[in-house]
C-alpha cells in the first residue's frame, strides 16, 4: 500500500515539474545564467529544510518525544511531498502516520502536525509584517500578526493542550508545550523564512544578474506567497497562488516578464529539491523504539 501511495505522490510531483518546466521554456525573457548563484540558492534551501526538520523535532521534544534527526528528516521530507497531492490533508496525514511508525505516540504525533502548521503561519505573518509592510494594509497585517502570535502563545497554555488532546483523540492527556520548545520552534521557523527569501534573492542573481531586488522584498514576497499557498485548499503545493503573489510583489523591481520567470524558476527549484531530499532520506530506515 505504501508503495502505491509513494508512486502516486511521485507522479504528482513529476507532473508539477514537467508543467512548470514547459511554462518556463515558453517564457520570452532574456536570462543570463550564473551557475554559482543558482547552486548557492539550492544549498540555502537545503539548509532551510534542516531548520524546518529541527523545528518539528523541538515541538516533539516539548512533549518529551526524542526522535533522532535522521528519522525526523525521513519523515518530514516524505510527508512534505504530500502537499502536491490535491487536498491539504495528505502532508499532515503522512507526517502523523510516519511519526507513529517511528514510535511516536498517536497524540503527540497528530498534535505536532497541526502545531507546526500554526507556527509556520503565525511566524510567516509576523515576518511579512516586519519586512514588507506594503504587501497588505498595515492594520490588517498588524491584527493578523497579533492573532497569529497569540495562537502560538496559546500552545503553552494547559487548557489549550487539553483541548488539542481531545481534538486529536490522544489516549493520554496532552501536557502543555514547554515555552522553550515553542520559542525554539518559532525562532527556527522565522530563520527558515529568511533563508527561503535569501534563496529567492540568490536565484534572481543567478538568472537576472542585472536586476535590483532588495533582500527584504525577496523574503517578504516568498513568505507571503508560501503562507497563502498553505491556506489555499484548492491548490496542491500552493501552485498558482504562490506564483501570483510573487509576480505581484516582484514586478515593480523585475518587470512582469522577469517576475514571472523568477517565480516559475523558484517553483521548479523547490519541487526538484523537495523530491531529491525525499529520495535521499528514503533509505534512512528507523526502528519503532527510536522515539523515547
Amino acid at each position: 500500500m505504501q508503495g502505491l501511495v509513494t508512486l502516486a505522490v511521485l507522479a504528482f510531483v513529476g507532473r508539477s515539474i514537467t508543467r512548470n518546466w514547459s511554462e518556463f521554456r515558453s517564457l520570452h525573457v532574456t536570462l543570463t545564467i550564473v551557475p554559482g548563484w543558482i547552486v548557492a540558492a539550492a544549498l540555502v534551501v537545503l539548509v532551510t529544510y534542516v531548520m524546518q526538520i529541527e523545528s518539528w523535532r523541538r515541538i516533539l521534544a516539548g512533549w518529551r518525544q526524542r526522535l533522532p534527526f535522521t528519522s525526523a528528516a525521513r519523515i518530514w521530507t516524505l510527508a512534505n511531498l504530500g502537499r502536491y497531492v490535491p487536498g491539504k490533508v495528505w502532508s499532515v496525514a503522512g507526517l502523523l502516520v510516519l511519526a507513529q511508525q517511528a514510535g511516536v505516540p498517536p497524540g503527540p504525533a497528530t498534535a505536532s502536525a497541526f502545531v507546526i502548521q500554526a507556527v509556520a503561519l503565525g511566524s510567516g505573518v509576523a515576518v511579512v509584517a516586519a519586512v514588507t509592510p506594503q504587501a497588505a494594509p498595515p492594520l490588517r497585517l498588524l491584527l493578523a500578526g497579533i492573532a497569529a502570535l497569540g495562537t502560538i502563545a496559546l500552545l503553552g497554555w494547559r487548557p489549550t493542550a487539553r483541548w488539542l488532546g481531545r481534538f486529536v483523540q490522544a489516549t493520554a492527556p496532552l501536557e502543555p508545550l514547554s515555552l522553550s520548545a515553542v520559542l525554539a520552534s518559532t525562532v527556527l521557523t522565522v530563520l527558515s523564512w529568511g533563508t527561503y527569501g535569501a534563496s529567492l534573492w540568490m536565484l534572481c542573481r543567478g538568472l537576472l544578474p542585472g536586476a535590483h531586488l532588495p533582500l527584504a522584498t525577496a523574503v517578504g514576497a516568498f513568505t507571503l506567497g508560501y503562507t497563502l499557498g498553505l491556506l489555499a485548499l484548492f491548490a496542491p503545493g500552493g501552485v498558482g497562488v504562490r506564483e501570483l503573489v510573487l509576480i505581484g510583489l516582484l514586478a515593480p523591481f523585475l518587470g512582469s516578464g522577469g517576475a514571472v520567470a523568477l517565480s516559475v524558476a523558484s517553483r521548479i527549484l523547490l519541487t526538484v529539491l523537495e523530491a531529491a531530499a525525499a529520495l535521499a532520506t528514503l533509505p534512512l530506515r528507523h526502528r519503532p523504539q527510536e522515539s523515547q
